[in-house]
């Protein structure tokens, strides 16, 4: 498999990172669908990546290295689906992987996580990513495909690896950014074009979720189907409108 590493195309083997993406140490990266190896959203990815490089004094290469690297990359290993990967470490190394990505296509059985999580001040796409991967290790091991995540504050936060999408008394609400919540493409653009509140959500108002979707980069909008095995009902017609969205906005 090829991947970018340094901006020169060469075999995985060859470079320092591994098959899905990731450099050794700590650093920043991104995670973004591919479909027929377009990527999506890519400029609001590299806005974010560039936000988040400068925060953590990390260097990183011009938006036109990155671009044109993605592009040959894009082009040698071509899918249907795919998932991208870009990783920038602190010592000036980054990379790119693009592999096959299996879309979820059915609703997700999700639980209250049950341990609080401790947010940064401000939330960075930051690798290691493993204190994200373990809660949603846990949560598959427990029989769920997701964690509802409280914070410190005893409010809703976000999932392991996604935004959180809730109805409550008729409205959607999304958590701010301030309970710990990282600042994800899909869910700006759900904000930006349709009707929704962002506020904090206690921990006391879960049983109250009419409705749920989990939000990000790869599942755009993946329909809830129970929480803590409580049924929600499902917001068909809003996933239809959430998905067009994201297509019509997210190329290039």
């Amino acid at each position: 498999m090829k991947v970018i590493f340094n901006a020169e195309l060469i075999e995985q083997e060859q470079s320092r990172c591994t098959p899905d993406g990731w450099l050794n140490g700590v650093g920043i990266f991104e995670t973004i669908k591919t479909i027929n190896s377009q990527p999506w959203a890519l400029t609001r990815h590299m806005r974010r990546a560039v936000n988040s490089c400068a925060r953590e004094k990390i260097a990183m290469p011009s938006e036109e290295v990155v671009r044109s690297a993605i592009t040959r990359l894009l082009q040698e290993e071509n899918h249907a689906a795919g998932v991208l990967r870009i990783s920038f470490d602190v010592s000036g190394n980054w990379a790119a992987v693009h592999r096959a990505y299996t879309q979820h296509t059915k609703a997700a059985k999700i639980w209250s996580y049950p341990v609080s999580f401790t947010h940064e001040a401000v939330v960075l796409k930051r690798y290691p990513y493993d204190h994200r991967l373990d809660i949603l290790h846990g949560s598959l091991a427990a029989g769920f495909d997701e964690a509802l995540v409280i914070n410190a504050k005893n409010a809703v936060c976000e999932g392991a690896v996604t935004n959180l999408l809730l109805k409550i008394a008729g409205r959607w609400c999304t958590p701010p950014l301030s309970d710990g919540v990282l600042p994800g493409v899909v869910r700006a653009l759900v904000i930006e074009n349709f009707e929704v509140t962002v506020r904090s959500i206690a921990a006391s108002e879960v049983v109250d979720i009419e409705s749920a979707f989990l939000l990000s980069s790869l599942r755009i909008a993946q329909p809830v189907a129970s929480i803590d095995g409580r049924e929600l009902s499902q917001s068909d017609q809003f996933r239809d409108e959430i998905e067009a969205m994201a297509l019509r906005t997210s190329v290039g």
